[in-house]
């Protein structure tokens, strides 16, 4: 029984694949091969593959012109500083503009692109798993 429960647990302390050693070759292990694989909704934000979609959490909003929402995305054991890792690096290979970032309890990633904002948020509940949120909006339109 202790045999077992020792395997179940080691096997659920996975890590965010993507480490600095990964980036600086090129090879992002957080991404799959196919085309927009890694992708949910929006086409320019990628997620790892080691996150699991929380649909019903989770809404969009959509017009001819735009798309927005938040996506919620969990696994249970993560390594908090290499998922943000991946995403600082995924987002600007995608072409988005790094405005700050809040590491703590809670992280928060926030970036720009000249007609949306995205923000990232990352925590860890007290029973180990980790909670990632991804909320995709507009820019406010400007005067004139």
């Amino acid at each position: 029984m202790v045999l077992l429960l020792t395997l179940f647990l080691g096997g659920g302390l996975t890590t965010c694949a993507t480490t600095v050693k990964e980036r600086e070759q090129g090879q992002p292990s957080g991404e799959t091969k196919a085309e927009g694989g890694g992708r949910y909704y929006f086409d320019d934000v990628r997620v790892p593959e080691e996150l699991d979609f929380k649909p019903n959490e989770s809404f969009i909003y959509e017009t001819p012109r735009f798309k927005a929402g938040v996506l919620y995305f969990s696994k249970w054991r993560l390594d908090v500083p290499s998922l943000i890792d991946f995403f600082i690096y995924h987002m600007e290979q995608d072409n988005w503009k790094q405005v700050n970032i809040f590491r703590g309890k809670e992280s928060f990633l926030n970036f720009s692109k000249p007609d949306k904002t995205c923000t990232i948020k990352i925590f860890e509940k007290w029973h180990g798993s980790t909670v990632v949120e991804i909320r995709v909006g507009p820019l406010g339109e400007r005067k004139m």
